[in-house]
């Protein structure tokens, strides 16, 4: 049954528009959500704006069917916000403290994570402390001005010391980069997937176009940083799969990687995703081992074949297991594996089999993804294919991960959100005390600029001073990267010009 939800009491209606519509879509699959006057709605929602320096919300929410009538009010101070455009950030944000508050009596339902539908909570903790707030003050505006649960705010505290604890410097890293270099092939393409990953099999001419381009970021790149005495504080693989390319290819990028960046010796850590079990072999991790690369994933995301089936994933789960054991015999002692909750098929009895599975291997982070309805996967497209669990199941499965990675000795290191989130949940990175990925963290809390190589990669540029982010990114299909690298790299490299004169 699709519920419709008429809105009335708001000017600038774009201003507010999409964010209403991701909150009702916190309590409400299906939705109609209408600015308009009409008479068959089966709620409706007034909201009356007062105020300059203090603006007040106030909120009414009826059910005309039944009479039922429910109010939120909530405040905030003005005063100290000059910029216009901040202003009406708090203004928008209590709009949606009301709602989310409506929408809380009507359903009964909690919102955890209250109005924060980002990605990014953690970085608004560093950011609230970073302005002098003291963690009491941050913890109480988080509650009240976000609802965010204390459960969710001891979480977000919890990350943000162990992130200082891991990178103590973490604010001062504005004057280095970190490199994000992504490699858009995959052995077969998974059904929730939406990052740029193309069928490596019969692309090889595609391939040798892709890396030649990529060499040639690596160089202009490279010589940008070398010029300006710009170094590297971490360097990631991804994609894709990048150990989808052969050993051979892998040498090579790995050469140029040592030969056109600053001070690689000093790079403080280099991440290579070998994701697909199916893609490790003794060669590869040979290459890996020569160019001093210690960290990789290898993720099963279940240990349930029919579920590996269903989503599109061709290796076996004893190949995941053979591989590990190859990885750990060849010499890699930094192993991650991604674990996802909510897949296709699966409730608490699967996922409890997983994490069971995994405490046999012991890697040294773990990852743990909830299940997004990412729009342009397959999965999304056909959701009537792929059954999942409903909320109150998933949320019994993440508090099964949390408990198992506590009992383990893992810590939470790196937290992010993403739209259309199974039970409105998280992706938590835990790790054990030492191995955390300081990439991770560095992505997630955009205190540096990230420059992004590669086929997909997405570039963000961290003014050092005003903190400011433009983003910048590669084409996602290789033919058009192929085509059109050289442009790319001159953009960016403008770009960087600006950003470190």
């Amino acid at each position: 049954m699709s519920l419709r939800i008429q809105i009335q009491g708001l000017h600038d209606i774009e201003r507010f528009q999409r964010p209403l519509e991701v909150i009702t879509g916190l309590f409400y699959e299906e939705y109609e959500l209408t600015f308009a006057s009409v008479s068959d709605a089966d709620i409706t929602v007034v909201f009356s704006i007062s105020g300059n320096e203090c603006v007040r919300v106030y909120g009414i929410l009826t059910e005309p069917s039944t009479g039922n009538r429910y109010e939120a009010d909530h405040a905030r101070d003005l005063s100290c916000f000059q910029e216009e455009k901040e202003r009406w950030k708090q203004v928008k944000y209590a709009v949606f403290h009301v709602y989310l508050t409506l929408l809380q009596q009507y359903t009964g339902l909690i919102q955890q994570w209250g109005v924060l539908t980002g990605i990014r909570p953690v970085k608004l903790l560093h950011k609230m402390l970073c302005s002098g707030l003291s963690k009491e003050e941050a913890h109480r505006q988080l509650r009240e001005d976000y609802l965010v649960t204390d459960e969710k705010i001891a979480l977000m505290q919890d990350i943000v010391d162990r992130q200082l604890t891991v990178v103590p410097d973490l604010y001062d890293l504005a004057h280095e980069v970190s490199i994000y270099i992504g490699i858009p092939f995959c052995p077969t393409k998974c059904a929730y997937c939406t990052f740029p990953a193309y069928a490596i099999n019969g692309r090889q001419g595609s391939v040798d176009a892709f890396l030649a381009g990529l060499h040639y970021e690596m160089r202009a790149i490279g010589r940008f940083l070398k010029e300006r005495g710009i170094n590297i504080t971490t360097i990631y693989y991804g994609g894709g799969t990048p150990t989808s390319i052969s050993a051979d290819e892998m040498d090579r990028l790995y050469a140029e990687m040592y030969e056109s960046f600053p001070n690689v010796e000093r790079v403080r850590e280099i991440t290579v995703e070998a994701g697909r079990p199916d893609t490790i072999t003794p060669e590869k991790l040979n290459v890996l081992k020569k160019w001093n690369i210690g960290r990789i994933s290898i993720n099963p995301q279940s240990y349930i074949q029919e579920t590996l089936k269903a989503i599109g994933r061709h290796h076996t789960v004893d190949e995941t297991i053979e591989k590990f054991h190859l990885a750990r015999e060849m010499g890699m002692n930094n192993i991650n594996m991604d674990l996802i909750i909510g897949l296709p098929g699966e409730g608490i009895k699967e996922f409890s089999y997983t994490l069971a599975q995994t405490e046999k291997l012991m890697p040294e982070s773990l990852t743990v993804h909830t299940l997004s309805f990412k729009r342009a996967s397959e999965m999304t497209k056909n959701k009537a294919k792929y059954k999942v669990a409903d909320r109150d199941e998933i949320s019994e499965m993440m508090k099964a991960a949390q408990d198992w990675t506590k009992r383990h000795g893992y810590v939470p290191y790196y937290l992010y959100r993403q739209k259309n989130i199974l039970g409105n949940l998280e992706n938590v990175g835990y790790a054990l005390p030492g191995q955390e990925s300081i990439y991770n963290i560095m992505i997630m809390e955009e205190q540096q600029s990230i420059i992004g190589l590669g086929c997909g990669a997405s570039s963000k540029f961290v003014h050092p001073k005003t903190r400011k982010i433009t983003r910048f990114a590669n084409p996602k299909e290789p033919k058009v990267y192929n085509e059109h690298f050289v442009h790319y790299t001159e953009e960016k490299l403008k770009m960087m010009e600006e950003l470190f004169r």
